[in-house]
């Protein structure tokens, strides 16, 4: 499967940025999408995921980011609202398959000004 994601960019502080992420090349469906975010030389972190159980936020940003995903599709949207410089990351989509296999993307750049 490939994924795309796109929407990321520069904002200012207090702005908002809504990310996207469609799969293709597969007929299977992913059992849990998600957003990831790595900063250089730190880990690549968990942001959001999404899936039959329901909703997961990092700490760092619940209640400023919301995500939703395309019913039936492998799509998924990651609306970030608030955003502060510590949001500052490369954003990957992610998708693991019902056997557990991940799929990420290619990343996406957001940047917050203060």
């Amino acid at each position: 499967v490939q994924l795309q994601a796109s929407g990321g960019g520069l904002v200012q502080a207090g702005g908002s940025l809504r990310l996207s992420c469609a799969g293709s090349g597969t007929i299977f469906s992913c059992n849990v999408m998600g957003w990831y975010r790595q900063v250089p030389g730190m880990q690549r972190e968990l942001v959001a995921t999404i899936s039959g159980a329901g909703t997961n936020y990092a700490d760092s940003v619940k209640g400023r980011f919301t995500i939703s995903r395309d019913n039936g599709k492998n799509a998924v949207s990651l609306q970030m609202n608030n955003l502060k410089p510590e949001d500052t990351a490369v954003y990957y989509c992610h998708c693991q398959s019902r056997l557990k296999v991940d799929y990420w993307g290619q990343g996406t750049q957001v940047t917050v000004s203060s």
